[in-house]
Order: C-alpha cells, then structure tokens, then sequence
C-alpha cells in the first residue's frame, strides 16, 4: 500500500472537491482466507451505524490500523454503495504468504540444524514478511558469530508453495567462511597490572597458544563484551574505581585470526577511608571492624567490601555473623557518605537493622522415597527451639550430601520466615538417588587375572529383614552399611570378605559400630588334597567404634578398632619369611579424622585430614622376655612371628580447592595429597631384636587392583606411571611417601553419570630404613585420567600416565634393569584402569 492510498484511500464515484458526511450501513470483508473477517472489521474500526466523513481521517486510520497488524501485503477500503445517507464500505486486503516449511543449507550440520530451528522457531503458520526474514538471517548470522565464524552470510530465498493455499517456503543458505582465533589482545595504557593477570581475567576471550587444551580460542562478541567488564573489575579491586575501556577495536590478523586492541584509562585509585556503624544495639563498633578487617588507607576494594558484609564463602563477613546468631531478619545497607577531595578517601556510613532473634518453629523433610525419616532428622542441626543459624543449616546440607543418599545438585532448603512471632520454619527438599553398588572389575595378581564380584548396600535396614514387603528387593531406609565381597582366580587365590556398619549405634547419638571378616586363601594352584600343595590361608575378624567429636571442632571424629587375624602358612616360604606354621596377630587401630569437604563424590572445597596408629600388641615381646641375646638372635621365623607385633603410624591429608568463580557450577578444582606411611618394629629389646615383620607391609606401583589387599595386611598403593610393585620390594617395603596433586573438571555432576577429567603429577617412593629415607627422593610421574561414577558399579577411573625416573627395585623382575637400561625419558607410560573411591590411596 502507497502513503497515497493512506493519505487519500481510492473510493470511486466520490468527489474529493467536497466531503460528505454518511452513516455506515455496513461493511464487508474481502480476499482474507485465513484472518478472520469480523476481525478485521473490530480493527479498521468502521462499525455499522457509526457516522463517517469521506473523504477523512477516518478511512485512513482504518488502513493504517490493518497495515499494522502486518498481516496483509495490500490493503484497500472501496465505496460498495450509497443509499441516501448511508454508505456501505468494503475492506479488500491481500493476505502474506504463510510459512510451510523453513530450510537450512550450505555449511549448516546436523547438530546446527537442530540448533537454529530451536533458535529461531519458524514453526509452520508463522506469517512471512521482510521482518522476519531479516530477523531470522541476524539470529543465523550470530548464531555463527559466537561459534567463531565471525564473516558468516546468509541469503534467503523465499518460494511459493503449490500445494497449500497462500502458503510460502522459506530456503536460508549459510556461507559460514573461516573459524577466527585471536593472535593476540594488546592492552594500551596500562600500567598497574599485569598484562597475564588481564588476560585470565577474560574468561571466554582467550589467545591462540599451543598448550592451551581446555579452554579453545576464538572470538565472541557477546562474551567479549563480558570479559571486558570482568578485565575492569581488576582494576576496580585495586582502587581504581573509575577505570574504564576507552576505547577498542577488533581487526584482522590473517584469514583465520583477529587482533584485539584495548585501550584503557586507569583513573587515581581510591582509598578506604572511616567506617561508621549505624543501628547496631548488641555488637560494639569495635567488634563489627575487626570482623570486617577492613580500616582507613586499605586500598578501596568494592567485590572484598561486598564479601566482608555479606555472605563470604567461608562465613566470615557481618551478615552472616548475625545470622549464625539468630537474626534471620538482619539488614544492613552500606552507603558512601563523604570523599576527600583529592585525597581519594571514601567513608562508609553502615546502617544496620538487627531485627529480633528469631528461633526455629519447625523442621521439615519431603522427597525421602527410601530414605526413613529419623536417618534425615537426626543429621539436622536445626532443631525446634534453636535459635536460626545460617552455619547450621549449611551444615546440615554438608552431612546430608556425604550420607550418599541424596542428590547434591537438587537438594533445597527454604527457611519460611514468620514475623509475627519471630520464628522460622525450615523445610529440605532431597532428592533420592542410587546410592547401592554392584563391583565387578578384574585386576592382574600372581601373573594371572583376579576377578571381583562385591555387593554394597550403603542404606540397608537389618531391623526391617523380618518385615512383610520389605524386600524391595532388599530391605533399606535405615543408613546402615552391608558389605559383601568375593575375589577368585581359580585354585591359586580365592578371598571373601563381609563387615555391617550401624553409623548411629543406640540410635540416639552419632556413634558408629562395625563388625567385620574375612578368609583368603592363596596357593601354587595345587588341588588341596595333592602332593605338592603350597598355601597361604588368612582369616581376620575385627569390631570397630567411631565418634563424631566436638572439640576441637565438630568436624572430628575418632575410630577405634580391634582384631584379630590368623596366617597359616603351608611350604610358602617363596614368598614369606615364614616357610610353614602359624601366625598370629591382635592389634588395636586408632584413628583422629577432620574431614570438612562439601560433598563426598566431587568435592569443591574443604579438606580431610587422617592421623592413625595400627599397633600389634606385643605378646611375642612378653612371651620371650626371659631369653637371651643369643637366643632371640637364634629364633626360628615359627617362633619370631609366632605373635605378629609392631606399630604402624601413617598420616594422610588431602586439600580441595575451586578455581572457578564462586557460583559456577561446574568448577575447576585442585586436589593436593600428601602422605607417609611407617611400619616399625616394637620398642624394647624383644621387639628390636624380631625386628619389622614381613607382614604390613607397603606395596607401592601401579592402579592398586590387584586383588591380594588381605593377603598379609600389606597395602597396595597406586602409583600412575608405573606398573604394579615396581616402586617397593618383592616382599613390600617399611617406609613410604607420597604427594600428588590433581587438577579436576566436571563433565557430568548428573547423580546417574558423574563424569570428570583430571591432570596429575605425583611423586612417591619407599624405603627399607631411617638410613636411606629421603621425603624428597620420589619418582616423579604425570598423566591425565578420566573419572566415572556409576550408582551401581561406583567410581571408575581411567589413567594415562608418564613415569619419569628408573625404579630402584622393581618387586625382583628378572632381567629387568637390563631390559630398560637403554630407555630413553620418559621411563614408562601406559593406561591404568581403577575402580572405587579410595583403592591405591596410603
């Protein structure tokens, strides 16, 4: 439609000389096939009955009301008839085309082509018109622009479709041209950071450089954009509070790369000056300023003012000071009062509304499928009566996630204010997951392959075996553990293990009770009742108690434990000290464990730490305490080892760290392990002249899956980089060291799927004596891995590892140091596959 026909509509048989004034006798629809016609009469306005001036605005405001609803490519209002005073009108348009079907062609992907039709959803029906064509071409275009694809075009085609009614295909053919990476980003002006700092401030915007593997280079206007608010908060955490981006440009490299230039104009930096403290009635100034630990001349700093009042990641800021203390309803408002001139000194005026205390009215659970009511409430912090505590309800989400039971990523908690009496509600929301496992993994021991089926039911009920329909298909819902374990590979070497945990003991205080046993048998594959028979039979039995403690903090706990195991040794002495007879051993462990991590499968923050002592009581020393010198040095292994005794301390620590920002969800995560292991003999002359016995002992190489871990007590320790024992003695070593650290990214946090990559480097090494023990004197190794966790089969790890020096021992190889005598750095690599959360760890 012309403006013409908007300023003067065509009516025929009128005179334009002169306007007339008429009534609307009626008024008709015509060429609308899908609008329907009483609809566009509501909108042109022209009612039946209504008086008209022709010609006038009137006509005009009816088509420019039609044209608006663009729905219609022409628009006509004509003259039916005139009787006496009344005119009838008709309202002709000519409908768009509307759209049939939407193709994407040129350099568009299957995964693309999924992507754009969600994007710019041109479902069937949509009304075509330049508007949308023009849309959908800047939706296509920057669609590739994100993905690198910065000089992307697209060309529309639009085709009538035969065989429907009024109806149009659309055909976007993209040219997508070359991926452009960034060559370089030069910051001008700038002198109070670095130049490294700025460029890992830019999150998404990064440089094309070799070793860059986990974030790729290319350029996106959007996260350009981003990142450059990310470089000036930077600056602004240095004081310099007026920084700003003068001025940028983006321009060509090559033909597949762009140059970044960013100009910036640093300002004068800023300075704390006074705080003042408003409305606070229990807390003294004095108190509020060293819990901010902030004062006059500390460089200004608005994202660590912001922390210190509220809500800093380790608790330690004003608001939730007040809140671990009752005030739900605390507020506080910070407000810039005064700024010295040109000293650049800001002061703070800090109003604070304490609001009354508020105590807990009611605690609520809901989304426990499996999961009993009392296994949840008894985990709870938050009880009626308590004064709120935000720290507690954190807390409680902390012991909650390690149960195991619950989904970390959907778990909720919403405190339900009621001001009129002061009190809250709380209410958890968990989610159940698959917290049962079923192990069945093969390892390579003895030179033959070592298969395991295992059954762990981590929330078992035993008081609900005798219940009707409890078995489901087993019965649960009480948090006890149930362990079963089998490992065979045949006549050489069969193991059977099972241990029952009750983690609230009484059921009224957190204090754990385990009972647990166990039966290996190892042979030289001999049928038992054959000549020739060679074997190793060990069975043990233990009763454990643990304790959550209070002091030093809530996150200790203590474990004691006792046991007793049998060795019963039959022309073995190829492997043992011990050719045939009996051993014994009871022994006493105890164990001092911190552990804060947030959660247990991925954890982000937090750190565990482990101090235990394993000792064989001393009834050898006892029992041989009235013979000489000469007669302990003449002792046969029978009578040495009649009593196994010794003292086997071992600490370990484990720190987790987040490199991503502070409400990612999916962070980057350093790991760093350390730990030492140390099995002495008995103090006193009896137990110096036995000596360290051959049982206990640290086998240290390889994943730590080879299946003999109950065979004499020893402890197979992982070492990536090297094969199974290469690090320690055929007949295990004392003294071992470890330190490791990771660097890990989630994949997958799905509770079904855990998924994530990590980078290690590691060292370790063990040793026969004080005399030769050096912590520093590791073999150094590095790799990447893959880590699975699975309900049903647990964790799974994959390995790549590099090791970088030669073994001094390697568990007695024939002809080993021949064999890699010409190896060139590194020594070793090859895969390493692992199952479980701590298999290999000291």
């Amino acid at each position: 439609m012309s403006l013409a026909a908007f300023a003067q509509p065509d009516i025929p048989n009128i005179n334009y000389e002169s306007q007339r004034n008429y009534i609307i006798g009626g008024v008709k629809p015509q060429g609308n096939n899908t609008v329907d016609g009483n609809a566009i009469i509501l909108i042109s306005e022209l009612q039946k009955g209504e008086k008209i001036t022709i010609p006038g605005s009137d006509l005009t405001t009816a088509i420019r009301n039609l044209w608006d609803q663009k729905l219609f490519s022409d628009v006509e209002i004509l003259q039916e008839k005139v009787s006496g005073e009344y005119v009838f009108l008709i309202i002709r348009v000519q409908e768009l085309p509307r759209l049939s079907q939407a193709y994407f062609e040129g350099d568009v992907t299957k995964g693309d082509n999924e992507k754009i039709r969600e994007l710019t959803n041109l479902y069937p029906g949509r009304i075509v018109n330049e508007s949308l064509k023009m849309v959908t071409k800047n939706q296509i275009r920057n669609f590739y622009i994100d993905k690198g694809y910065l000089k992307a075009k697209v060309k529309v085609e639009q085709e009538l479709d035969t065989t429907k009614n009024n109806a149009a295909r659309l055909f976007f053919t993209v040219d997508k041209g070359n991926k452009y990476k960034i060559n370089d980003i030069v910051f001008n002006g700038v002198t109070s950071l670095s130049h490294g700092k700025l460029y890992r401030s830019m999150k998404e915007t990064k440089r094309k450089l070799w070793w860059r593997i986990f974030k790729r280079s290319k350029f996106m206007r959007s996260s350009y954009e981003e990142d450059k608010q990310a470089m000036i908060m930077k600056f602004n955490d240095i004081g310099l509070r007026d920084a700003i981006v003068t001025s940028d440009t983006v321009y060509d490299y090559d033909e597949k790369s762009v140059n970044i230039e960013i100009t910036v104009d640093e300002g004068s930096t800023y300075y704390f000056g006074d705080f003042n403290w408003l409305g606070n009635t229990k807390y003294r100034d004095g108190q509020l300023d060293t819990i901010l630990g902030l004062k006059k001349g500390d460089v200004y700093n608005q994202s660590l003012l912001d922390s210190r009042l509220h809500f800093s990641q380790n608790g330690s800021d004003i608001t939730s000071y007040y809140m671990d203390r009752g005030h739900l309803f605390f507020q506080l408002i910070p407000k810039e009062t005064i700024v010295y001139g040109d000293s650049n000194f800001i002061n703070y005026e800090i109003r604070l509304n304490e609001g009354k205390i508020a105590y807990v009215r009611d605690v609520r659970v809901s989304g426990n499928t499996k999961t009993n009511d009392h296994v949840i409430y008894r985990e709870i912090r938050t009880k009626p009566g308590d004064k709120f505590s935000r720290n507690e309800i954190i807390r409680t989400q902390r012991e909650l996630n390690n149960l195991g039971y619950f989904d970390p990523e959907s778990m909720d908690v919403q405190p339900l204010p009621n001001p009129a009496d002061g009190t809250v509600d709380i209410e958890y929301t968990v989610a159940e997951k698959p917290s049962d496992q079923i192990e069945l993994s093969g390892g390579w021991g003895g030179g033959r392959i070592v298969g395991t089926l295992g059954l762990v039911f981590n929330n078992f009920s035993l008081r609900k075996m005798f219940k009707k329909g409890a078995w489901t298909p087993l019965p649960s819902g009480d948090g006890q553990r149930l362990s079963i374990r089998a490992q065979s590979n045949g006549l050489w070497y069969q193991s059977f293990n099972f241990s029952f945990t009750e983690p609230w003991l009484g059921g009224k205080k957190p204090n754990s009770f385990t009972v647990s046993a166990y039966h290996s048998i190892l042979s030289n594959g001999v049928p038992k009742k054959d000549e020739g028979r060679e074997d190793l039979k060990v069975t043990g039995v233990s009763l454990g108690f643990g304790k959550r403690n209070k002091w030093p903090d809530d996150y200790f706990q203590t474990m004691a434990e006792v046991g007793f195991q049998r060795y019963r040794v039959n022309n073995y002495g190829s492997l043992f000290a011990l050719d045939s007879g009996i051993a014994k051993s009871v022994y006493v462990r105890l164990q001092l464990i911190r552990n804060s991590v947030d959660v247990p499968l991925y954890p982000t923050s937090g750190s565990t730490f482990k101090i235990s002592g394993k000792f064989g009581l001393p009834i050898n020393s006892l029992r041989l305490a009235g013979k000489s010198d000469e007669e302990l040095a003449a002792l046969t292994p029978q009578e040495r080892y009649k009593w196994i005794q010794y003292i086997k301390p071992k600490f370990t620590a484990s720190w987790f760290t987040s490199l991503s920002k502070r409400n990612k969800k999916n962070k980057l995560v350093l790991n760093a392990k350390t730990g030492f292991g140390f099995l002495l003999p008995m103090p006193g002359r009896v137990g110096q002249s036995i000596g360290v016995p051959p049982f206990e002992r640290f086998y240290l190489g390889g994943s730590g899956l080879t299946g003999f871990n109950n065979l004499d007590g020893r402890e197979l320790i992982a070492a990536r980089g090297y094969d199974n024992g290469w690090l320690s003695e055929a007949q295990g070593s004392p003294l071992i060291a470890k330190y490791v650290l990771e660097l890990r990214y989630p994949i997958s946090l799905n509770p079904s799927a855990t998924i994530y990559a990590l980078a290690f480097a590691e060292g370790s090494n063990t040793w026969e004596n004080w005399k030769t023990f050096n912590p520093f004197q590791v073999k150094r190794a590095a790799g990447v891995g893959l880590r699975i966790f699975l309900p049903m089969f647990g964790l799974m790890g994959l390995d790549y590892g590099w090791g970088f020096d030669v073994p001094d021992q390697v568990n007695g190889a024939t002809g080993f140091q021949s064999s890699i005598s010409g190896k060139k750095f590194p020594f070793y690599s090859g895969f390493q596959f692992t199952i479980g959360m701590n298999l290999g760890d000291l």
